[in-house]
This record gives C-alpha cells, structure tokens and sequence, in this order.
C-alpha cells in the first residue's frame, strides 16, 4: 500500500480507516460524541471492584507502603505501556479487538480471540458479584439488618455474635468462605458471625457436596436484574455508553468520598490506617510480592482483554490518546491508593469497637464487601443508610466495567461480519442474545455448589497467567511482527 507521497506503508496505516468502510458501502461506524464520553468509559472500564477490595489489602499483606514501589514498577514498564498499545491499536484501525489484529498482522488474529475469550468469561461470572451486592442492597432497607444478629432463620447453633465479656478467637471466627468449601472441615469446628452466616447460608447457601442444585430464585432475580440495567446502558450502542457513564463513572467517587471522610472521623480510624501503610521493607525480597503487584497491574488495567482495543476503535483518528491514556492511568491508580484510606479507617473503627486484632478481620475480595466492610458498617450510627452507599458504589463500580465488557464483545463480533451485524436495529439483538445466554451460563454461579464453580472460573479463567501469556504476544507482535505478515 502507498501513501499519498507514493512511499509504503503498513497494512492499517491508512488516512483515516472509517473512509474503507464507507468505500466497501457499510454502514458507517460510530465513534464517541466527544472525548469526554471516551475517557469516562475508559475510566469506568479499568476503576472497578479491584481498586476497592483488593489493592488495599494486597498493600497491608506485602509490606505497606512498600508495595508501592513493585506496583508501580509494573505499572510504568508493563502497565501503561500495554495499556497505551491496546488503545492506540483499535483508534489506529477503527476495528474491534479481533479484527484489528487481522488488519495489521493477520498471523495473530489469534491474539484477538484469546481476549475476546477472557471477556467472555468475564461477562458470565463477573456480573455474578454485583447480583449479591443487589440481594444486599435489597436487604439493607431491613432494621435491623439481617446480618447483625443471630435470630435468623438462616443461622446454626454456631452464630455466635461478639462479646466483649467472652474470649473469641477472631482467627477462626473469620475464616471466610475457604473454610466451607474444604471438605476437610465442618462448621461445628468454629464459632461463626452472623455476619458470614448471612453471606454463607442467606446468600450463597453453600452445601459441601457435588451437588449444584437449581438457581436460587432470588438471585436469580437479582441477576436478571443486572441484566436488565446493563443491556439498557448500551443496547443503542457508544451513542447510549457514552450518555449513561456520566453517571455510574463519577457516582462512585461521590459514595468513596463520603466514606473515606466518615471514616477517618471515626475513632481507630488512625490505626486502621497505620495497618494499611506500614512499611515493611523486608517484603521487598520476596517474589510472591512482586507477583501481586504484577496480577493487579493487568487485572485493574484491564489489558489483553479485547476491551481497551473496542473502546479505542470508536475515537476520531486523530485524537491524541497517549495524552488520554497516561491521565487514566495516574487516575486509576489513584483511586486504589484512596480507596484504601477509606477501607482501612472503617476497619480500624470495627478494631477499635470490637477490641480485635485488625490482623483477624483484614480480608480481600467478597470477604471484604460481603462479610467484614458490613459488619463495620453495622457498628455506626444508622447502618442502613452507610450500608446502602456501600453497595450502592459496589454496584456502580461493577456495572461501568460489566457493560464494557458487553460492548467489547458486541464490538468484536459487529466488526467480524460488519456487512450483517452493523446493519439498524441488529446491534440491539445482538447484544441482547449476547445477554441473555451469559445470563443463562450465569445460573449455575447462583446455585448451592455455585461458589465452588465462581472460584474456579476467577482462578483458571481471567488469570494472571492467561494474560500475561497474551501480553507477551501482544508486544512481540507489535514489535517484530507488524508491517511483515500483513499483505
């Protein structure tokens, strides 16, 4: 191919890709109303439930303060970089995260379809999470909330609510789910909080045996739900995204600043804090450290998974991302290190309530948003309101990076087969086919064995080692790659 100066260039390196598709009679291709619609998206993409539940504790387990510094060597040498290359690609094609890479190097299309499978994944199970946050969103206009005491139909002759009168050992009292889905041990061995008898026996419903059971009814609900809300954010296309993240991308920063200045009003909140920051330098030399910086680098970035490519594609050509990208990536990091003053002043406040060790109630993931964040939650004076603005930003925050993914996947297939996909009114059911089998592949994950199926597709699905695997291809690829498959 020659450019206007008669000189080669790359396959892909046209003026401007969306003049192709008007040449070949397809529908023209939509693109962000402004930037604006662009960067809260892409905010709302890569700002989600990690930066909440596990950045700060991943801090408090590898070091404090010190985590920073493996985080942030990651982030500046793999991070940004990957992140810059996935969302220059799909600006640079206009194409969606399969067939950018079939434009530019057609050999490693593969590429593509192995995110375009992570995102599947996720759009199954991930929107798993925030159906529990609406059964306790629903539950937390409840008084007294149904997680605080041990007078529930749900609870065992082991719920045992704290006293300070009574010696607890907080370290089995707060095991978390592991502890159940080890078929080794039964709940007789330990006492148990209301509050993990709610998550375990009210929500999960946990069996220990091979039996998956039919869906529960009220997840099933609250699932169908999330659907509902998340096919309706993007049904119309980056035309109705790009509308809808003005909201659920700044709300949540709105429910984080509220908590985050409740909390550091509360008494312990300081040596919550404390717990959070605490340098340990001798972390440093251990390399499961430096393992967990990199896993939440790719997981809070969201790259190789088709997703920043999508988002990409619909820019003008012209527009200057690597400027947009550096500023989202200060931004999301940012918002981890935040969050964390807000999760840890809330924690030591439970501490200093309870009169426990922080060290017994620290956890990461589910354990903090469903078991321990309540049970703080519950100690302030009217609980439901901060257990609402709670689930509330759980909500949000899970649904910005829910329909992404949605719209990366829609993206991708619209793009494979333009000619039948892009045509009005197709988009619509095609994202609506794409919702409802994720919903129904989501059924099993709200059964009684369900959790069991939830960790297993978390750790063997979207995992560590599956990105990196694509992330090293991806920059081979770019690097040595482009310019001499393409033909």
């Amino acid at each position: 191919m020659e450019d206007a100066r008669g000189e080669d260039t790359p396959m892909g390196a046209t003026e401007d890709p969306q003049k192709e598709d008007q040449l070949k009679g397809l529908e023209a291709r939509e693109q962000w109303a402004n930037k604006t619609e662009f960067l809260l998206s892409m905010a709302g993409e890569i700002i989600g439930l990690g930066n909440v539940w596990r950045f700060p504790y991943l801090c408090y387990r590898n070091g404090g303060g010190v985590f920073f510094i493996p985080y942030f060597v990651f982030l500046v040498f793999c991070g940004i970089p990957i992140f810059f290359l996935e969302t220059a690609l799909g600006q640079y094609t206009s194409q969606g995260g399969v067939t950018a890479w079939r434009k530019i190097c057609p050999m490693f299309e593969g590429i593509g379809v192995a995110s375009q499978v992570i995102v599947i994944y996720l759009n199954i199970y991930y929107i798993v999470v925030l159906a529990w946050a609406l059964f306790y969103l629903f539950s937390c206009f409840q008084n007294p909330l149904p997680w605080t005491s041990c007078s529930q139909k749900w609870n065992t002759v082991d719920c045992h609510t704290y006293n300070r009168s009574l010696p607890t050992d907080w370290s089995d009292f707060h095991n978390g789910i592991d502890r159940h889905t080890n078929h080794s041990t039964t709940l007789q061995e330990a006492a148990i909080s209301p509050e993990e008898e709610f998550w375990l026996h009210r929500v999960q419903r946990v069996v220990n045996d091979d039996f998956l059971g039919p869906p529960h009814y009220d997840l099933a609900l609250c699932l169908l739900l999330a659907w509902v809300i998340c096919y309706f954010c993007i049904w119309k296309g980056v035309k109705s995204t790009g509308k809808v993240v003005y909201f659920t991308a700044t709300f949540p920063y709105l429910m984080l600043l509220i908590l985050f200045f409740r909390g550091v009003t509360l008494p312990g909140a300081g040596e919550g804090i404390k717990y959070y920051l605490y340098p340990d330098i001798s972390k440093l030399s251990n390399p499961d450290v430096w393992l967990d910086a990199g896993t939440q680098v790719f997981f809070s970035y969201a790259v190789c998974q088709g997703v920043l490519t999508a988002l990409g594609s619909y820019n003008k050509y012209n527009n200057n991302c690597y400027k947009d990208c550096v500023a989202l990536c200060v931004l999301n990091s940012t918002t981890s290190i935040f969050a964390g003053f807000a999760v840890f002043s809330v924690l030591g406040y439970m501490c200093h309530e309870l009169d426990v060790p922080m060290q017994d109630i620290v956890r990461s993931g589910p354990g903090l948003a469903f078991i321990a964040y309540p049970k703080a939650l519950s100690l302030l004076p009217c609980p439901q309101f901060w257990s609402v603005l709670f689930f509330l930003m759980i909500l949000f925050l899970g649904l910005d990076s829910q329909f992404v993914c949605v719209e990366s996947l829609a993206t991708a297939l619209t793009d494979l087969f333009p000619g039948v996909l892009r045509k009005p009114r197709r988009r619509e059911i095609l994202v609506l086919v794409i919702a409802v089998v994720c919903f129904l592949l989501g059924l099993p994950l709200i059964t009684k064995g369900g959790i069991h199926l939830f960790k297993l597709v978390d750790r063997y699905g979207p995992s560590g080692t599956n990105l990196l695997f694509i992330a090293c291809f991806e920059t081979v690829v770019i690097a040595w790659g482009y310019g001499h498959t393409a033909v």
